[in-house]
């Protein structure tokens, strides 16, 4: 939740830095991204994210990857692994999540609903 808002504060800075607006201008930020045409970069992670998730479901081979995303994970030192493993994307796509990736129709129209709940954390 944290370094969503670190990430978004950190964009709108640089977005009112590329073309020299100051705060005291009184422009809002929406203004700024209007003029400017960028997304917000949290959307675009959790997009690139979410259709990660699904590439990673479809293979078939035995990847250490593959293994991750069904809860065994690679044989790495456990105090330097993330501790939530893709269960954002299986909480979205449900218990048939590796049936869902398969159907990329169904993938992309829950793409919308995951990215706007990831989003919203921040």
């Amino acid at each position: 939740m944290g370094l969503i808002r670190r990430v978004r504060v950190t964009q709108r800075a640089m977005e009112r830095a590329v073309p020299r607006v100051s705060l005291r201008d009184q422009i809002r930020n929406e203004e700024i991204r209007r003029r400017s045409g960028l997304t917000d970069i949290v959307q675009r992670v959790a997009k690139l994210q979410w259709q990660w998730a699904g590439h990673i479901a479809r293979r078939t081979d035995g990847r250490w990857v593959l293994r991750c995303w069904n809860g065994d994970p690679a044989p790495v030192n456990a105090a330097y692994r993330h501790p939530t493993r893709w269960t954002n994307d299986r909480r979205v796509a449900g218990n048939r999540c590796k049936q869902v990736a398969q159907d990329r129709v169904l993938l992309n129209s829950l793409q919308k609903t995951y990215v706007q709940q990831w989003t919203s954390i921040g």
